[in-house]
């Protein structure tokens, strides 16, 4: 498990090192332009990108939460939040636009690194025997969410988000 541990930290890592060179390249009209197949301007969409590791910060107390339910609460939970699809969508979508007004260029990166470290740390702490634990997740929420997702899967989705994200930017 401490390989899996050093593979989310090094996917982390290369992820504030793509920000922070995707940010240096790029100017006003560059981050205004239109991303690549997404409604968002590209620093919108880093926004959004940035915005996956902040929803796993805030995800992480609640999936331990899950983990201690029974079965039949995390999948009425799951069931709950897979209804709410429609309005999901978006609320992601206009609330990473009203968010990049905040983080803009001149913060999100401090705001990714502050986020990783406090997400790494908590890695650190966390038992094997949790990383391996799974719950129900909305899968129609995210192409990267599953049915079940291991605690581990969830610490290592937002490098996955970024990734699939990454390739939308129209930066130079």
């Amino acid at each position: 498990m401490d390989q899996v541990r050093e593979q989310i930290a090094a996917s982390y890592r290369r992820d504030a090192a793509a920000v922070a060179g995707f940010l240096s390249g790029a100017d006003r009209s560059s981050l205004a332009k239109h991303s690549e197949g997404t409604r968002w301007s590209n620093e919108q969409l880093l926004f959004h990108m940035v915005f996956g590791y902040m929803v796993v910060r805030a995800l992480i107390p609640l999936v331990h939460l899950l983990i201690k339910c029974p079965p039949w609460i995390r999948s009425a939970f799951c069931a709950v939040l897979n209804s709410g699809t429609r309005l999901f969508h978006p609320v992601n979508y206009l609330g990473s636009c009203a968010a990049a007004t905040v983080y803009n260029h001149r913060r999100m990166r401090t705001r990714l690194e502050r986020t990783q470290a406090a997400i790494l740390a908590k890695l650190a702490t966390e038992d094997i025997a949790d990383l391996q634990r799974c719950v129900d997740f909305p899968r129609r929420w995210d192409p990267f969410f599953h049915e079940r997702m291991s605690l581990a899967d969830v610490y290592a989705y937002p490098s996955l988000h970024f990734a699939f994200h990454a390739r939308q930017l129209s930066l130079p």
